[in-house]
């Protein structure tokens, strides 16, 4: 959580707590950044009108970080944002909105709609992750939906290079064969 203001940081700290979740707690934006760098977590809840970083350029940071896991952002807000302002905050990668004072309720609903989010999320990421590979010819499917040798697929997308062997089964059937073929 990021929350610059004392009274709010307190009672958004108590509101995660009582919810079952231990809060990460940042004073501003760059704290908060600098602990996302340090350890990105899955969840944020920023106020937006902070000093030095607000909340809006820290979702743009989080959002630029390679090798993060999505993380579902809620942007506190005040009861007077305007649709534009939502607009940018959208556009920036906000995932869901929070007026104050903060409502109790209104938090858990929105948490339990992150989490459900975040584990759709990870699942989709382990799909991705997934290579399809023929069951006989042993070709992989690419993003194009094209086949191709699984060295050809691993060497485009890890620039790994291969040399070729027999393994000592493989060798010990080929020279078999190709003895039984000489008779």
């Amino acid at each position: 959580m990021a929350e610059d203001d004392p009274v709010s940081a307190t009672i958004l700290e108590a509101a995660l707590s009582k919810l079952g979740y231990e809060p990460v707690i940042a004073h501003d934006g760059t704290e908060a950044w600098e602990k996302f760098k340090e350890e990105p977590v899955r969840l944020i809840v920023s106020d937006w009108m902070m000093p030095g970083v607000d909340g809006l350029s820290l979702c743009e940071q989080v959002r630029s970080h390679p090798k993060a896991p999505y993380t579902y952002f809620i942007l506190l807000t005040a009861n007077h944002t305007s649709a534009e302002n939502y607009e940018k905050a959208s556009a920036a990668g906000v995932d869901d909105f929070l007026t104050k004072p903060l409502d109790r309720e209104a938090i858990r609903m929105r948490l339990r709609v992150a989490e459900r989010i975040l584990k759709y999320t990870m699942e989709i990421r382990q799909l991705q992750e997934m290579i399809p590979i023929c069951v006989y010819c042993r070709k992989v499917r690419d993003e194009h939906d094209f086949w191709d040798l699984v060295e050809s697929y691993v060497q485009k997308e890890t620039g790994s290079s291969f040399t070729h062997a027999a393994c000592p089964d493989c060798y010990e059937r080929e020279v078999e064969r190709l003895l039984l073929d000489s008779r």
